[in-house]
């Protein structure tokens, strides 16, 4: 629990529960686990509670009993602000989700322009959360704007600690624009126009391969097709482009006996992929996003740097949902933070409207890792359950003529009694 309000967190897990540890890269998970969770900013205070209650009841009927999560809230953004004189982001919170291993988290704050960096991106970094995992599929009676969104069934690996989101940047009239101005014009003869904010885009061999590695040892563990690089190597052929190129390399290096290229399957295997094996592409950002709509079943797993990610993996959202449904993870080799994708919505919160789908499948995402993948499907057939009787909130009920509006509660308690007994 958390400590008073005066003092910084700190945290005595329940007595009851036992932590999630590594035994020799593997993940040893215990029938009590700690889990942490942040309730999140705005509508945090809706869908948290909602989820947690689903999990454990799904967890409960599963297993009859024999498995429960031990929850420890951590604070974490206006809720930690309001205890603790302002404090965000507390450190005892970072130690607390590294040394449980297994964590979720509901939206959190973020202001545009100034202010205080964005709690997300300083989790990711500080904790070298490298991979943002988004799996990307339909759920039948889900509003959808295509017309066969069925295809959809991809899993998007974003990288998460280089590119543009660094935050290297500095805007006109600082000392610093100035100086790296002078830089770039005199000694290396870079155009542009006055007074123009700068940004610097570093990406590296590591960060790049590290994310592809993952992707690649999930679509093999999974059994998926294929991986897909997006990227805009066309255009800044040093940055994506040596992503791209990283990506092959790291291939052919680490992965020879399992993955071929797509040159590799038309030139030396007559146009078949050999059985087994898993295929890697290459896709410019740009018609990637036209192929998710007019061929998506041609893709699978996609791994991609930073910023593409970020519209890549809400666009395809779009195609079966939306955010509002989309679940997220953000993990490194050891510890796995588990998220809402989508903003805090505050005009919303507390008014007990909005669909916690997003959170609920980021729930989901964290069974599966936890190596509780029975429980995990007992979700997702409940859901596929409630909507298809018509049972939504506002934001489904709005496209599915007929349907019956509930609020986020009404939603979560339909949804548990559909959830599937231990026989």
């Amino acid at each position: 629990m958390p400590a008073s309000r005066t003092t910084a967190p700190t945290y005595i897990y329940p007595a009851q529960g036992q932590k999630i540890h590594y035994e020799q890269g593997r993940l040893i998970v215990p029938d009590e686990p700690l889990i942490g969770y942040v309730e999140g900013d705005g509508i945090g205070v809706d869908i948290t509670p909602v989820c947690l209650k689903i999990c454990d009841r799904a967890v409960e009927q599963t297993y009859g009993g024999q498995r429960r999560i031990r929850w420890v809230e951590l604070l974490m953004g206006e809720k930690a602000a309001s205890r603790f004189g302002g404090d965000y982001f507390p450190a005892a919170t970072l130690d607390a989700m590294r040394d449980l291993l297994v964590s979720i988290k509901g939206p959190l704050t973020t202001p545009v322009g100034g202010g205080f960096r964005s709690l997300n991106v300083a989790l990711r970094q500080e904790l070298d959360l490298f991979a943002c995992v988004r799996p990307v599929r339909y759920y039948p009676g889900v509003p959808s704007p295509l017309r066969e969104p069925e295809k959809i069934d991809v899993v998007i690996f974003r990288e998460n600690t280089e590119d543009v989101y660094t935050g290297i940047e500095y805007p006109p009239g600082t000392p610093e624009n100035e100086k790296l101005t002078r830089l770039l014009r005199d000694e290396f003869h870079a155009r542009f126009f006055d007074a123009s904010a700068l940004g610097v885009k570093p990406m590296s061999a590591f960060g790049s391969k590290r994310l592809i590695r993952k992707a690649i040892r999930y679509a093999l563990d999974h059994g998926r097709r294929s991986v897909t690089l997006v990227h805009k190597g066309n255009i800044m052929k040093y940055t994506e482009g040596a992503f791209r190129q990283w990506g092959y390399d790291l291939a052919r290096e680490e992965f020879p006996d399992s993955v071929v290229t797509e040159d590799d399957v038309q030139n030396r295997h007559g146009g078949r992929i050999p059985e087994g094996k898993i295929v890697l592409k290459d896709r410019i950002a740009d018609i990637m996003f036209q192929m998710m709509l007019l061929r998506p079943d041609e893709f699978d797993v996609i791994a991609t740097p930073n910023l593409n990610g970020d519209y890549l993996s809400d666009a395809v959202a779009a195609e079966v949902g939306g955010v509002g449904i989309a679940p997220g993870a953000n993990i490194s080799d050891r510890v796995a933070i588990f998220e809402a994708t989508h903003g805090t919505a505050p005009k919303h919160a507390g008014k007990n409207v909005v669909n916690p789908g997003s959170l609920l499948f980021s729930m989901v995402m964290l069974l599966e890792h936890i190596g509780w993948t029975e429980a995990a499907e007992v979700i997702r057939r409940a859901y596929v359950r409630t909507i298809a009787e018509g049972i939504v909130t506002y934001d489904f009920a709005r496209l599915k003529p007929g349907s019956k509006e509930v609020s986020t509660s009404a939603f979560g308690d339909a949804l548990c009694d559909r959830l599937e007994r231990k026989s």
